[in-house]
C-alpha cells in the first residue's frame, strides 16, 4: 500500500518501515484468513488458519504493532487448526481499525 495516511501521528514505528509492516499483515490474511467480522464499530475478529508456527507468527506481529502503536488491544485465542485474533482500538483510531478491516475484506474477496 503506498498511501498509509491512516496511520495516526501516535505511530512511533519509523515512516520508512511502515510499508514493510503493512505488507506483513497483509500476507498473514493472505495466507491464513478464514473470515472476519466487525461485531462492534471499535472491534475486528479475525479468525485464522492454524498450523506449525502461526500461533508464534502471529503472537510476534502483534508484539511488534503493540510495541509502537499503544492504542491497540489485541487478544488472541489460541487453537489448533484455528487461532482467534481480536484487535480493538479506542474511538480516537476507529479509522485504523477501518483501514485493517478494508484490507482483510480485500482479501477475503
Amino acid at each position: 500500500m503506498s498511501d498509509l495516511a491512516w496511520v495516526p501521528q501516535s505511530c512511533t514505528l519509523p515512516t520508512e518501515e511502515r510499508p514493510l509492516r503493512v505488507a506483513e499483515w497483509d500476507a498473514l490474511f493472505s495466507e491464513r484468513l478464514i473470515s472476519s467480522s466487525r461485531p462492534e464499530p471499535l472491534r475486528l475478529g479475525l479468525d485464522l488458519a492454524g498450523g506449525p508456527g502461526v500461533e508464534e507468527r502471529v503472537r510476534d506481529l502483534v508484539a511488534r504493532e503493540s510495541g509502537c502503536c499503544s492504542f491497540f488491544t489485541f487478544t488472541t485465542t489460541p487453537g489448533e487448526d484455528l487461532i482467534g485474533l481480536d484487535i480493538a482500538v479506542e474511538a480516537a483510531h476507529e479509522t485504523v481499525l477501518d483501514a485493517i478491516a478494508a484490507r482483510t475484506v480485500r482479501v477475503q474477496g
